[in-house]
């Protein structure tokens, strides 16, 4: 039996990731971020804004996040996608739609691209519950940033398992996962834009 886990110990100088932040209550994704780009950066991640390591995207609101990470996903340009964003209760079903979608959404994209996408979005009764989130108390941002390293890592190994078991002969298909490739191309979000258009 092969036991599989991610690790922060190999090189993560090859690894690529996206960062989705929607704009929409900024003062709490502001702070997830910041943590997020400290967590990156503390395990050896290039995360200055002229890096190829890491592309932030900015988005309108949480409900876009998916969208957009979904086309970065399929680009298969990034060893994984981390999505940041804030919901919060207000006097309306609004949140409910909203909060259930975006989950949705976001699920939906690793399933169908086999990419990991970190689902980073608060859903808070309160401002103050959120800000507790992203700084106060701990900053989440930090954990989903550890999540993202830690499931690159794992998809690495598994990816590495389904070539080695090709090459040998063997039948790979037991292994829960598409197959794939993800050839690591350094350019910047705005070329790959450019590509899709």
């Amino acid at each position: 039996m092969t036991t599989f886990e991610g690790t922060f110990t190999q090189d993560l100088s090859a690894l690529r990731f996206a960062v989705v932040i929607g704009r929409f209550n900024d003062l709490v994704t502001e702070k997830l971020l910041s943590g997020c780009k400290d967590c990156l950066k503390r395990h050896g991640i290039n995360v200055n804004p002229d890096s190829t390591q890491v592309d932030y995207i900015w988005v309108p609101g949480s409900f876009e996040i998916s969208l957009v990470a979904r086309q970065l996903a399929l680009s298969h340009r990034y060893n994984a996608i981390i999505c940041l964003g804030a919901v919060i209760r207000g006097h309306t079903p609004h949140f409910d739609y909203v909060a259930a979608e975006v989950a949705k959404g976001i699920a939906a994209v690793g399933f169908q691209t086999g990419i990991p996408v970190i689902f980073g979005v608060l859903t808070t009764d309160t401002m103050q519950q959120a800000l507790e989130r992203a700084g106060i108390k701990s900053n989440l941002g930090w954990n989903y940033a550890l999540n993202a390293l830690e499931m690159a890592s794992l998809m690495e190994k598994i990816h590495q398992q389904v070539r080695s078991s090709t090459y040998q002969g063997n039948n790979p298909s037991k292994l829960p996962v598409s197959s794939h490739s993800r050839p690591m191309i350094s350019e910047s979000f705005s070329e790959i834009s450019e590509q899709l258009e």
